[in-house]
């Protein structure tokens, strides 16, 4: 049970990102019920494919990656069809968290001890302290992601408390500007319920256990949807929809906010929040590539065998985002094509190959059959399509 609520929050961890600032603004065009029914629609499609992933995890070992998992049951090309949006996808994300992390950490430690470090120090320690507990292990990322995680909450339920007395029913209701912005908003939604990657790093802690798997997987994914609901209501509801569409920045936002509460704390709440949840997010993520890279090149679970891997997993972000941000941070823009190969093309294509190749009689089958890997297949492919139109 322990290890159930301490996976359950490394997934909810990874998914509650920095990046849940952004859904008001991403969300205000089309209004409160219909972010809500995209959130809604999102949260089946990668719960049901985190699922389908369980379902292929009981035909391996339990110390199997996406990347062997993939070369299992699709082959060669189905193996580096995984590498390739696995790499893409989470070297570009650790870029990302570690040039926010250190320029965050930068911001911090000036503000409370005077003390300013170079632009590059904050990044390089940023990447050292928590580079430093994945490599220790998924009991130590367990550990921390259980302290940081409950930081973070606190702080997000201060600002929710300070927020609610302000709601207008009137601004929930309001209607879609226009339907264009229906598009621009799905890519952004579904990339909030993203933690797929760090799916066999949990498999190999927990070991085959599909009940508790279940467990973890659906409490992990539920937490996050519960929370954005309410932070959509505290947030959409407190703010027009006409100001949050003028105002498209994360800073204006936060300042807009804070001008209607007219309380310090509400700035400072979200500030912390966002720190604390680029931290969790940044362990989720990088947990997943430091597992994956061992797979994939083969390292010894050793000190030395995990330095190695250690190197590999964080040096190329962490170069990258030193002297070439603006590549990684164009590379971000595509993360959602690269997370509905992770999230969805590779699990239904491996569960349909599993279930065509396999008795699955006695095994674990997630229910929908077929028709469930064509719907999921069909929300994928949407994500996509939105994302070129948007």
């Amino acid at each position: 049970m322990n290890k159930v609520l301490g996976s359950s929050l490394i997934i909810a961890g990874t998914t509650i990102g920095a990046g849940m600032l952004a859904l008001p603004l991403a969300s205000a065009g089309i209004g409160f019920g219909a972010s809500m029914a995209l959130m809604g629609a999102m949260w089946a499609l990668m719960t049901y494919t985190a699922l389908l992933m369980l379902e292929v995890h009981q035909f391996a070992e339990a110390d199997a990656t996406l990347h062997s998992l993939a070369k299992q049951f699709l082959g060669n090309k189905g193996k580096w069809l995984a590498s390739f949006a696995m790499l893409f996808l989470f070297y570009s994300l650790c870029a990302a968290y570690i040039a926010g992390g250190g320029s965050q950490l930068n911001e911090k430690l000036a503000q409370w001890s005077a003390i300013e470090l170079p632009p590059a120090a904050g990044a390089v320690l940023f990447t050292l302290v928590f580079g430093l507990v994945v490599t220790l292990g998924t009991s130590k990322v367990d550990l921390i992601n259980r302290g940081l995680f409950t930081i973070k909450l606190l702080f997000l339920i201060l600002a929710l408390t300070l927020l609610t007395p302000h709601v207008s029913s009137i601004n929930l209701v309001e209607m879609p500007v226009e339907r264009g912005l229906l598009v621009a908003a799905l890519p952004v939604i579904f990339t909030s319920f993203g933690f797929h990657g760090s799916i066999p790093s949990i498999v190999r802690y927990v070991g085959i256990d599909l009940p508790s798997l279940r467990k973890v997987m659906i409490i992990g994914s539920t937490l996050p949807l519960a929370l954005y609901i309410f932070w959509q209501v505290a947030s959409l509801g407190t703010v027009a929809q006409s100001t949050l569409v003028q105002n498209g920045e994360l800073s204006q936002f936060v300042a807009i906010i804070q001008s209607v509460v007219q309380q310090d704390y509400i700035a400072s709440s979200i500030s912390l929040f966002a720190d604390l949840a680029l931290a969790t997010s940044f362990l989720g993520v990088s947990l997943g590539l430091f597992d994956f890279i061992s797979d994939s090149f083969n390292r010894q679970d050793s000190v030395r065998g995990r330095l190695q891997t250690a190197a590999i997993t964080y040096l190329p972000p962490l170069v990258f985002a030193l002297y070439y941000p603006q590549g990684f941070i164009t590379a971000l823009g595509y993360a959602a094509i690269a997370l509905v190969i992770l999230a969805v093309v590779l699990p239904v294509l491996m569960v349909r190959k599993a279930r065509q190749t396999v008795s699955t009689d006695e095994h674990y089958q997630v229910i929908g059959g077929n028709l469930g890997l064509s719907l999921a297949m069909v929300g994928g492919i949407t994500v996509v399509a939105a994302q070129f139109i948007g």
